[in-house]
């Protein structure tokens, strides 16, 4: 609206916010892909491609770096040292736990790193009690299958899970996949003395023909078989002591303490695994829920559509057992700066079959030739009202008070009629609890591919939302281009209101309170102008959803009436609230979550899901341009429609919600025009009502 919110600005930190957001949320994302190896994830070893050194081989299990030689070790007699590897887990952990405190004994853990970081009230109590705390890499990745960068990165994290959790760093470390001392060969060995290089300890177990009153290390998984095998050990009587390997081996402990500066590292890590795991937990629920609901609503378009068909020959309001509507009609058109396409609009209501027309166009102050094209219009039945530039709502308001007629259709200044759009747009108000009629627009100019996808939107999106809007009388929106009242109606509520930016949607809803019904005429087809550019798109849709949601919050309270609005609110607004507002608030995250699943879940499961959605959306929509008369070949485009048009719309929500949460008084932003409404039109032909026009005769014939 021009004038009351002439004086606004777009909001713009909240962009730099979304920004940063999306970055870090598909990081966290990343990084918990990443520790769930399933980037790089080095899950095999290599074959050896050479044997492990003999002095190693036929050495102990306890391997450390004196040098350039390796030293061995092993656990004296009737000493065992019980390890438990991966984890801590958060069923059996704390189950092993238990046993070894039972039985008074002590063991080492390895652990991995991500699981440290995520269960790090076990670590402190793996610690606590007394256990010896090793480093089985960070996520378990085979380090001689890793990659160089991978390798360090499964050593260093590993540290800081363990500095962050329990202020600690390890010198212990066993190379995942490894059991007994000689099968550290090939890749593996060249991995191992790596690590020795940089200071770890490199500890396997014993072979299972080795006694355990010789004295071994015994290596178990941190499972429900490694809790019976450790049971069942911990009552052999032939062994003297349960103890670490460190300390059965007479080494210097295993764990130094860190500086509260170090530990920061692993406090931001933990965070981030935490943040991580959660947002991937909660994608997984929220894309299967926004999935589900996506489809089922596809659905629920079709079923409604279906019966909205089904009961126009019988049971809705206007059908053809009531009385036909003749009276006299008046059309508002008003206009600002609309020179390209004024002329095409009021010849277009003056070629209506139905004759008794007063055409209103109302000049809202057009710094162009728009009020001098309409006052060439030799007709009688045409008036030209001049007024201040005041805005769309107060035009109309002026338009109303010089109409003359009962019934009041409102048209905007870029819209072409059908011949018999009027007539049969009005029809519907022959039932006296109709307060307002839809009517059907169409894309006039869609030969592009911007206009090929408003095209399908309008079809498949606003035509086909509207027919079940009828079935569940909650129709939220008369369109500005094409809609019919009743003039006691509009006096009732005190006309075109001027609070929001959508006065067509606030109007619409101010009827429902009112206790008038809404109902939408499908036959009664009107061609519009769509935007040309993505940015007059994004001008357009701006105000809409902005005024939308001003139009919401204003007539709140339909919720808990009763009769007519109650139905409209509980219905309409709570349709509107969900689908339209709250799912696309989380559509940029979801398709973040839909490209970590194509990089780290695997393309055909990712490809699949969306696959399956786009074949449901097809069908819906192939559905709806039938229902429409449309050509089906315009399908074409919508694949391409998700990859752009899609996340354009979601945006519009987001800054709208934004700029409303804010207090953002929005500018009236005006659409360039080029008077290309009819083109898709072209050569159509006044006909006889109740037989088809050029257009649909073009479109009977394409099947």
């Amino acid at each position: 609206m021009r004038g009351k919110h002439a004086l606004s600005r777009d909001p713009r930190g909240h962009w730099l916010l979304l920004i940063v957001l999306l970055p870090a949320v598909f990081a966290a994302l990343l990084f918990e892909g990443w520790t769930a190896h399933e980037v790089d994830a080095a899950k095999r070893k290599r074959n050896c491609t050479e044997p492990v050194q003999k002095e190693v081989a036929e050495g102990g299990p306890v391997l450390s770096r004196n040098g350039a030689k390796f030293e061995s070790a092993a656990m004296p007699a009737r000493k065992v040292a019980l390890t438990f590897d991966g984890g801590p887990d958060p069923v059996w952990t704390p189950r092993l736990l238990d046993l070894l405190r039972k039985h008074q004994a002590h063991a080492t853990f390895f652990l991995y790193g991500a699981q440290a970081a995520q269960h790090p009230d076990l670590v402190r109590r793996i610690r606590e009690e007394g256990h010896e705390i090793g480093s089985n890499t960070y996520t378990g990745a085979a380090l001689g299958s890793a990659s160089s960068v991978r390798f360090q990165l499964e050593l260093s994290l590993t540290q800081s899970a363990l500095a962050g959790t329990a202020g600690i760093h390890t010198s212990l470390l066993r190379p995942p996949q490894t059991t007994t001392v000689d099968t550290l060969c090939g890749a593996e060995w060249k991995a191992a003395r790596r690590a020795a290089t940089e200071g770890y300890t490199l500890v396997a177990g014993d072979k299972s023909s080795r006694k355990p009153s010789r004295g071994v290390i015994q290596q178990y998984s941190q499972t429900d078989a490694g809790y019976e095998k450790a049971k069942r050990l911990l009552n052999n009587r032939k062994i003297d002591e349960f103890t670490t390997v460190t300390e059965g081996v007479g080494l210097q402990p295993a764990e130094t303490r860190v500086s509260v500066l170090q530990r920061w590292p692993g406090t931001a890590l933990i965070w981030g695994k935490s943040v991580g795991h959660a947002i991937a937990s909660g994608m997984n629920w929220l894309l299967v829920t926004a999935g589900s609901l996506g489809v089922l609503r596809l659905l629920t378009l079709a079923f409604f559509a279906r019966a909205h068909v089904r009961r126009l020959e019988r049971f809705r309001p206007g059908s053809p057992w009531l009385r036909q509507v003749n009276e006299p009609v008046t059309v508002l058109v008003p206009a600002y700066n609309e020179e390209a396409g004024i002329e095409s609009t009021v010849r277009s209501l003056l070629a209506s079959t139905h004759r008794e027309l007063q055409v209103i166009v109302i000049d809202d102050g057009s710094t162009d030739s728009t009020a001098d094209i309409a006052t060439w219009i030799d007709d009688p039945r045409v008036r030209v009202v001049r007024q201040p530039n005041s805005g769309k709502a107060a035009a109309l308001n002026t338009g109303l008070a010089h109409a003359m007629c009962d019934i009041v259709i409102m048209v905007d200044a870029d819209t072409v009629f059908e011949p018999d759009a009027i007539h049969r747009l009005i029809q519907p108000l022959a039932h006296p609890a109709v307060g307002a009629v839809s009517g059907n627009t169409k894309v006039g100019n869609r030969r592009r591919l911007l206009g090929r996808w408003q095209h399908l939107e309008y079809v498949c999106g606003f035509n086909l939302d509207r027919r079940m809007f009828e079935v569940l009388e909650c129709m939220p929106t008369v369109p500005g281009a094409i809609g019919a009242f009743r003039r006691d109606a509009l006096m009732g509520v005190g006309g075109v209101s001027e609070d929001t930016l959508a006065e067509d949607t606030d109007l619409t809803m101010a009827l429902w309170q009112a206790g008038w019904r809404v109902v939408y005429e499908e036959c009664a087809i009107a061609w519009t102008e769509v935007p040309t550019s993505l940015r007059q798109l994004w001008r357009q849709r701006y105000r809409w959803c902005y005024g939308t949601l001003q139009a919401m919050w204003k007539h709140r309270r339909t919720i808990v009436e009763v009769g007519p609005a109650g139905r409209f609110g509980r219905r309409g607004l709570s349709y509107l609230a969900f689908f339209q507002v709250a799912l696309p608030l989380l559509a940029p995250i979801v398709d973040v979550f839909v490209l970590y699943g194509m990089l780290f879940r695997g393309p055909i499961q990712a490809g699949g899901v969306w696959f399956g959605f786009l074949i449901v959306q097809l069908v819906t929509a192939g559905y709806a341009l039938r229902l429409d008369r449309e050509r089906l070949r315009a399908l074409w485009s919508m694949p391409f429609q998700l990859f752009v048009y899609r996340q354009l719309m979601y945006l519009v929500v987001i800054q709208s919600v934004v700029a409303l949460l804010l207090g953002t008084r929005l500018k009236w932003h005006r659409m360039h025009r080029s008077g290309t409404a009819d083109q898709h039109r072209s050569g159509a032909v006044v006909t006889p009502l109740g037989q088809p026009t050029a257009y649909e005769y073009k479109s009977l014939s394409s099947r």
